[in-house]
């Protein structure tokens, strides 16, 4: 696998990670003997040792930053937790989302029992309607919408795009299985369509103002090829 590099200096690393990939593999995973986390990947590529410096779902595509030593981990991360990143993902959802909106909805931390405030923006970027029945109904309408977490929880923006009735598509958890399966058999798309396209943050070892941004998965190059919808990173 050729892991496209977004931007790499003495501190950093920021990878494109493709769908299905886990970051890294939880202590006693049974799966570390059947796959290559994203950790070993660039390790086996690269020869590089990095640490992860946020989270990034198995089945969400695209930008992940990785610290090149772990004494650099805790200055990166300031940035996420004093709100001094801007994060935004582009997600394709079921449904007309609306043109924009708040969602303050708070989510279930990894503990289960608590649920924390969680806060996402939401703007819908492109409308389509297709002549293919999905049950109920004799057609199907999609939006692709961007994403903007103000907060960082868990599976945030899977749970509050369900929340408002737009789940993501591809979405075994949160979303609608019935649309997961046209998606499938008619396109042959089967991964989440979730993709983290951009970071905006001030480096916190050089003052260097970043915009890095990861470029699409091929399936929703075809995405919007098929819907004529205008790529939103380009």
């Amino acid at each position: 696998m050729n892991l496209e590099i977004i931007f790499e200096d003495e501190y950093l690393l920021c990878v494109n990670k493709p769908n299905n990939i886990l970051v890294h593999h939880a202590f006693h995973s049974r799966n570390v003997a059947d796959e290559d986390s994203l950790l070993q990947i660039i390790e086996n590529e690269k020869g590089l040792k990095v640490y992860p410096i946020h989270r990034l779902d198995r089945k969400t595509s695209g930008i992940i930053l990785l610290a090149k030593q772990t004494s650099y981990v805790s200055k990166f991360q300031e940035l996420f937790t004093n709100n001094q990143i801007q994060k935004t993902y582009f997600g394709v959802v079921r449904g007309f989302s609306p043109d924009s909106k708040t969602i303050d909805s708070p989510v279930k931390g990894r503990d289960a029992n608590v649920h924390k405030e969680a806060l996402t923006e939401l703007k819908t970027l492109e409308k389509v309607t297709l002549n293919i029945p999905v049950k109920p109904y004799d057609s199907s309408r999609y939006s692709l919408v961007e994403l903007s977490p103000k907060t960082g929880r868990m599976h945030q923006l899977r749970v509050h795009a369900n929340k408002i009735s737009h789940p993501l598509i591809g979405d075994a958890k949160y979303g609608d299985k019935n649309h997961d399966m046209m998606f499938e058999q008619n396109f042959g798309w089967k991964n989440l369509f979730l993709h983290a396209g951009k970071l905006e943050f001030t480096h916190p070892f050089t003052s260097e103002k970043m915009i890095l941004k990861a470029s699409f998965p091929n399936d929703w190059i075809s995405l919007f090829e098929e819907f004529d919808w205008r790529n939103p990173i380009l």
